[in-house]
């Protein structure tokens, strides 16, 4: 073989590979985790931050008023006890480690919740976004309703683009960028309409803004919100089955036919179990057993059934809801024994790489 074939038998090889490395990253893009960058300890922030949650009041029962908080260290506003312990959501070795569990994991995309410009979770983005890279992962971002009006929003999402879009790691779908936009019921249709829709008043379609705009649908009366509202499509994200109509996986195939037939992109939400009494002692009703990791499978069992474009998962490490897959180990503080995941604190990485294995060789 001359030298000429063989340059282009290597350059085939080359693009082939190449290629199909690029696809299966592009692939595992379909499968997306809700990620915390809000925790802090005094070693690395000056004090704590999260770890030392308060212990929620009831909107109701005064029984459950004025209970005060957890300290932190031993004592966490969580049901279950991290393996790294009461991290700094700052410190670039922990972020390190997370995005190398993220890989293993078999997820693409990191939705990184976000509290705007000036927040704790706005202060290490750089450092979240160039260490993703370097795992080939991307970030994306759930938009938390720290904002009154869409105005204030439209404002901080300005930041948000021209500070960070172009990044590498900045996740875009053909070219636009995908925002989960938590509790969006909270502001009005008619007002989202002025934002989302092209012949809006406040429009962001066609500009630097225009992005793909995912809302919550929590009750069934959402089809109507998201039937005329701007929407590009409507995500789950509770993990507790059946806590509302999103959640409740009986209801997804309605809410994905709702979404073929108004051209709308369906984001079902799975997660591994729910467990938040620490920090809401009033809310057993919703707690969902791990059950050895059976919880998890039938909620991505349910997902895959509807063949959704994507699926979102709840989550890497909101630890006050115990819907984390972040790796827990036992421990007991007093009279409290914390939950955990038995002999394997990696139990949850290896069996989402298991899940969403499942899940893409079915698309």
């Amino acid at each position: 073989m001359n030298y000429c074939n063989r340059f282009l038998l290597l350059l085939t090889f080359t693009l082939f590979f190449s290629n199909s490395f690029a696809q299966q990253n592009t692939e595992r893009d379909k499968v997306q985790i809700f990620y915390y960058g809000w925790y802090a300890n005094p070693a690395t922030d000056g004090d704590y931050q999260h770890w030392n949650h308060e212990i929620l009041p009831h909107w109701s029962n005064p029984k459950w008023n004025n209970l005060g908080h957890h300290k932190g260290g031993d004592d966490i506003g969580a049901n279950f006890y991290p393996a790294l312990g009461n991290y700094s959501s700052n410190d670039p070795k922990i972020i390190e480690q997370h995005m190398k569990m993220i890989k293993d994991s078999g997820v693409g995309v990191v939705v990184v919740s976000w509290l705007g410009k000036d927040s704790f979770t706005d202060k290490s983005l750089a450092k979240y976004l160039d260490i993703a890279d370097r795992f080939d992962l991307k970030i994306a971002f759930h938009i938390e309703p720290f904002y009154k009006n869409i105005s204030e929003l439209k404002e901080q999402l300005s930041y948000l683009v021209k500070t960070y879009s172009s990044h590498h790691a900045f996740y875009k779908k053909e070219g636009k960028p995908l925002f989960y936009v938590y509790d969006s019921y909270k502001i009005p249709k008619e007002e989202w309409v002025k934002m989302l829709s092209e012949n809006g008043e406040k429009t962001i379609r066609n500009t630097d803004l225009d992005a793909l705009y995912i809302g919550l649908w929590v009750e069934k009366n959402n089809a109507e919100f998201f039937d005329s509202s701007g929407f590009d499509g409507f995500y789950t994200y509770f993990a507790s089955e059946g806590f509302v109509y999103g959640s409740t996986t009986a209801n997804w195939d309605f809410m994905a036919n709702f979404a073929k037939d108004h051209h709308l992109i369906f984001i079902p939400c799975v997660g591994p179990g729910y467990s938040d009494t620490r920090i809401r002692p009033w809310n057993e009703a919703n707690f969902k057993s791990r059950d050895n990791g059976k919880y998890y499978e039938k909620m991505f069992d349910a997902a895959i059934k509807v063949n959704p474009e994507f699926i979102g998962i709840t989550s890497f490490n909101e630890w006050h809801e115990g819907t984390q897959i972040e790796p827990a180990v036992p421990k007991k503080a007093g009279d409290f024994k914390y939950e955990d995941y038995g002999k394997d604190p990696l139990f949850y990485i290896k069996e989402t790489k298991r899940l969403t294995d499942r899940f893409l060789k079915k698309r």
